[in-house]
């Protein structure tokens, strides 16, 4: 699928007529894509991609088409992964072998199937196409399905679907102020956590005022809750729909510098989004005079080294400027004095990946997704003891029981549903009789949790909740950066508490600690995640007090009450 690049792309007109060319060429190819994501490499046991193409060479001159092997992005599936899907019959290979590729190979040019890679269960049967699958058929994938579609390291393949059009939509047809009233209009929420109105933040930095004129965008990608990989896997599979989002948003504000901030712990993001950000510049998405507009924009690539709080806007823009990322005190607020004390707007991945299908589609189009008060769709990672472990993309407003049952397909081993776990070390637990609660922004707070970026770790019977407590905490009190007292000593006060608990030692009152020292560090801390660190105690003690009860009660711990609760059972 990949063409040389001759020249740059410099009007809409252009643009319609590369992609028209490109999905006529798909038409009368055979396209075997294979899901390249981080999940489907770790599973496999070689490199799939290599071997097809090695494979697809022994046939070549006995081929009538073309055959193009697509390294595409997270499908979501990661339970039955790494997929093989076959195009244009959309057949979808799940949990393939190194052994199974030469076959593939074979029977693909044959117009045959190979049954035993086919999804199969009792209720369903044999399942040909991937999105028949009971995992997809719940979902509603706007932002993933260009994973599935491209080629990851292939401008071409993001063109061939409609990709830069909005881009180009933006510069030719319409103002600032036009693209500013239309992504307030879609009401689209930042989905890196707090759920603020993007269009409200982008007008913020819009107004700013800077003495030299100079203003930035930054797109945080420092993605660091434990089971989450959202961001990560849009980065690694389609990060050119990162960069026109953040372009568009730079023409909005009137930025001419971006950043991309990555965390080094995710070689294949970064280096699918550097190769992004070469060939958008070869085609002229990012430089001097973009589409002849007179707008010059260009985006550099910054890696983080690992450090949870650098997810804190204000800490991330002090690591971009080379220092330590720590968190300081609001306001001022970022869109009005950020990076180098200049206007600076921030949003996720997640967030700028939403911009190109509203330009494209308008406000009205996505206001007709989701719930009242939070539009659209989000992503989840979802993992725990669910059988059906991946990330998914629902419509906001579903159901925590439909995410578990319907697409997880239920928690393994048939066991007893006991909780999920939004929002990572900073969320909380929501106990099985709120399984009926539609997740949007409003109602999982009002359950006990936050969104988050999307972590949902779904929790079984045998799941002890003052441990998974302890975990969090653990982790919290590791990651803090220990600039304020609260969050710094609170943290580890409370662990140590929990620590005491799980070993068998709890002591009468405990409990009653570790709210009133959650409370006060909720109160005092200076940052968001001080402000959420107690969040799964504290959710845990409201909605299962009688984990910690059991402890303190019986001195076990954690490893001899779980055994006891085993006998018990048999």
């Amino acid at each position: 699928m990949n063409t040389k690049i001759n020249s740059r792309i410099n009007s809409l007109k252009e643009l319609e007529l590369k992609a028209d060319e490109l999905q006529k060429r798909q038409k009368d190819i055979i396209t075997i894509s294979v899901c390249s994501g981080t999940a489907c490499q770790a599973s496999a046991d070689s490199n799939l991609y290599t071997i097809l193409c090695k494979e697809i060479k022994k046939y070549k001159k006995s081929l009538d088409k073309e055959v193009f092997i697509r390294r595409s992005g997270c499908h979501g599936y990661c339970e039955r992964g790494p997929l093989v899907v076959i195009y244009p019959q959309e057949i979808c290979y799940l949990e393939v072998k190194k052994k199974d590729i030469p076959e593939i190979v074979e029977k693909t040019l044959k117009n045959e199937v190979i049954e035993r890679l086919l999804f199969k269960n009792e209720t369903v049967g044999t399942v040909v196409k991937e999105y028949d699958i009971p995992f997809y058929r719940n979902q509603r994938r706007i932002i993933l399905q260009g994973n599935a579609d491209i080629d990851s390291k292939s401008i071409d393949d993001y063109i061939r679907i409609g990709g830069y059009k909005a881009l180009a939509k933006v510069l030719e047809q319409m103002s600032p102020e036009e693209v500013l009233k239309e992504i307030k209009k879609s009401y689209l929420r930042g989905r890196g956590g707090a759920g603020f109105p993007t269009g409200m933040k982008w007008e913020f930095c819009k107004k700013a005022k800077s003495g030299d004129g100079v203003k930035y965008i930054v797109c945080n990608g420092d993605e660091g809750d434990p089971g989450a990989y959202m961001d990560r896997s849009i980065l690694e599979g389609n990060p050119h729909s990162i960069l026109e989002g953040i372009i568009i948003g730079a023409y909005t504000i009137g930025a001419n510098q971006g950043y991309v901030y990555v965390r080094q712990e995710y070689p294949l993001a970064v280096e699918n989004t550097k190769i992004a950000i070469n060939m958008a510049k070869k085609y002229g998405f990012l430089g001097k005079n973009i589409f002849g507009s007179g707008f010059d924009f260009d985006i550099d690539i910054y890696l983080g080294a690992g450090a949870f709080v650098c997810g804190e806007e204000t800490a991330l823009l002090k690591s971009i400027e080379g220092k330590r990322g720590m968190p300081k005190p609001r306001p001022p607020f970022p869109a009005n004095k950020g990076l180098y004390d200049k206007p600076t707007l921030i949003n996720n991945v997640e967030t700028f990946a939403n911009i190109r299908h509203i330009i494209l589609n308008g406000s009205k189009w996505y206001l007709g997704i989701g719930t009242d008060k939070s539009k659209g769709t989000k992503i989840f990672a979802l993992t725990g003891a669910v059988k059906n472990i991946g990330l998914v993309e629902v419509p906001m407003g579903i159901t925590l029981r439909d995410i578990v049952y319907k697409i997880g397909g239920g928690i393994k081993g048939d066991k007893k549903f006991k909780a999920v776990q939004i929002g990572g070390p900073s969320g909380g637990c929501i106990p099985e009789k709120y399984l009926d609660t539609p997740v949007d922004y409003e109602r999982v707070k009002d359950a006990g949790a936050i969104m988050g970026s999307g972590g949902m770790v779904i929790l079984d019977e045998d799941t002890c909740m003052v441990d998974l407590a302890r975990f969090f905490m653990d982790f919290i009190q590791e990651e803090s950066c220990g600039q304020c007292t609260p969050c710094r000593v609170g943290t580890r006060r409370m662990l140590e508490i929990l620590e005491r608990i799980t070993q068998g030692k709890g002591e009468e009152g405990d409990i009653e600690k570790l709210e009133e020292l959650g409370k006060m560090i909720k109160e005092t801390s200076l940052c968001g995640l001080g402000k959420t660190a107690p969040n799964p105690v504290l959710s845990t003690i409201k909605y299962f007090r009688e984990d910690y009860e059991e402890h303190i009660e019986t001195k076990l711990s954690c490893k001899r009450l779980h055994r006891k609760e085993k006998v018990k059972k048999v």
